[in-house]
This record gives structure tokens, C-alpha cells and sequence, in this order.
């Protein structure tokens, strides 16, 4: 006899008896739902099941919020840092055009304790009261700037004197509150001049209050304080701090803080 293979083996199960007059009745109770009606599954091919309204809405809530939250680090985080790329030789050899740096925002928050004051009745004329929660520019930190005569553009600049403090050329040197400077970051060599027709031709310049003198490291290719007078501390941006690109110059942006004046004390105007 030819072998039998799974396909052509029988049921062993006694068969069901079919439907007519003279059948048994179905020992299934009718309130209960059948033994097999449970194994059921429904036919998926062709056909789809109807979406959860509750589950695409929390869905939906889920991308939204994401969405919130990368937003608002994004703003914190620009309120912080913001990057810039160098553009020029004013500030070789300390910095190079092409390379991009983060600033420092945060480090110089102020605000104006009076502000508030200025908003009632009678008190528009009341003064200025700014306060820095951290500190204000110091001697010798580079800091990126609105330009004062066209605030579109950005430069960026090393502090030499703060308000109060007294500058002066002489020799090709730079003496602030009468003291000689020392400035190991210029090139080698290199003199500190104030050219004719500059803002600074008029002697020792008393810097104001409110404002800084900056000056570029490549001395000699630098449009600064020399030449279009002290800058405001409202337009100063932040402070030079990362050198991100290119990698090979990654590093924290070198900054000078003239210890020598370290004991001279500004005079505030």
C-alpha cells in the first residue's frame, strides 16, 4: 500500500453530527458564546481595521511638545552663545579670517535697575542704573561689537581701557593711566601708532563713562577706538570664547589681562 503523508491523513476526531430534525441538541449552551469562537480571527488582507482617535491625538500632543521643547533650548541656548566667523586680518596673529568662534553672551547680562521706574508718570527723565549680575568687559578680553556707524556689522576687538581710564601713544606704545602695557600678543615688532587725522591725535584721551577703547591686535590693519572713538557697552555683543573651526585651531580664544595694571583703578568720570 502507498505510504500516507500528513496531507492524506485522516481525522481521528469523531465527526460532528450535521444538522436535521433527528440530531442531538448542541450541548454548547446558546448564552454562551462557542468553545471556538475565541480561536476567530478576523481576515486583514484587503481590509482595515479603524484608527484610535485618542492614541493619534496623543500622538500628535507628543510631536508637538518635542517640537516646544527643541525651540526653547534653541533660544536659550542662542541667548548664551552665538557663533561668528572671523573676516579680516585686524586681529592676526592672535585670530585668523576663515576661522569661526563661539561668544560668550551671557558673561556680559546687564539690565537697567531703573527701567521699570521710567514707565511711571514724572520719572522718564530718571537716569540710567545698569547693573552686571557677572562683570562688565575687562582689560584685555577680545569681545565681538555692533560697529558703532553701521550696527549691521560686527567686529570684534581686544579691550585696552575701560571707562574712567586715561590712553596715550607714545613711541609706538600704549600707555593706559600712565603705565606702559605690555601686549605679548602682537606680532614681533610690531608699534602701536596713532595715525593723523584719528580720534586720538588729540593727546592722552580720557575714556567715558559707559564706553571702552578697543583697539585690534594687527595694529597696523585695524579700524578701532584710534580711529572713530571709544565704544559704547550697549553694543558690545559677548565675549570671544571657543575657536570651534577649523579643528585644527579648536581651542579657548587667549586673552590678556594686563596684570600690570592689575593695581591701577579707573577713574570714573
Amino acid at each position: 500500500m502507498p505510504e500516507r503523508t500528513p496531507e492524506s491523513t485522516m481525522d481521528d476526531s469523531p465527526l460532528r453530527p450535521g444538522f436535521g430534525a433527528d440530531a442531538p441538541p448542541d450541548p454548547v449552551s446558546p448564552a454562551l458564546p462557542h468553545p471556538e469562537a475565541s480561536q476567530w480571527v478576523p481576515e486583514l488582507e484587503g481590509t482595515s481595521l479603524p484608527h484610535n482617535p485618542l492614541r493619534v491625538r496623543s500622538v500628535v500632543r507628543e510631536l508637538l511638545e518635542t517640537a516646544l521643547f527643541i525651540l526653547l533650548v534653541f533660544f536659550i541656548v542662542r541667548g548664551i552663545v552665538q557663533n561668528f566667523k572671523i573676516e579680516g586680518s585686524s586681529m592676526e596673529p592672535t585670530l585668523h579670517s576663515g576661522q569661526y568662534i563661539l561668544v560668550n553672551k551671557l558673561v556680559y547680562f546687564h539690565f537697567d535697575l531703573n527701567a521699570p521706574m521710567r514707565l511711571l508718570p514724572g520719572q522718564e527723565g530718571l537716569p540710567q542704573r545698569v547693573v552686571y549680575p557677572f562683570h562688565q568687559p575687562q582689560r584685555g578680553d577680545i569681545v565681538v561689537f555692533e560697529y558703532p556707524k553701521d550696527v549691521t556689522k560686527d567686529y570684534i576687538k581686544r579691550v585696552i581701557a575701560l571707562p574712567g581710564d586715561e590712553v596715550e601713544f607714545r613711541n609706538g606704545q600704549v600707555f593706559v593711566n600712565g603705565v606702559q602695557i605690555e601686549q605679548p600678543f602682537l606680532a614681533k615688532g610690531a608699534l602701536t601708532y596713532c595715525v593723523s587725522g584719528y580720534a586720538c591725535q588729540g593727546g592722552p584721551e580720557r575714556v567715558p563713562a559707559g564706553q571702552l577703547f578697543v583697539m585690534g591686535d594687527n595694529r597696523g590693519n585695524s579700524s578701532d577706538s584710534r580711529e572713530w572713538g571709544p565704544l559704547p557697552l550697549d553694543h558690545v555683543v559677548g565675549q570671544a570664547w571657543l575657536i570651534y573651526y577649523p579643528v585644527t585651531d579648536w581651542g579657548l580664544v587667549p586673552h590678556h589681562p594686563y596684570p600690570e595694571l592689575s593695581t591701577v583703578t579707573s577713574q570714573q568720570p
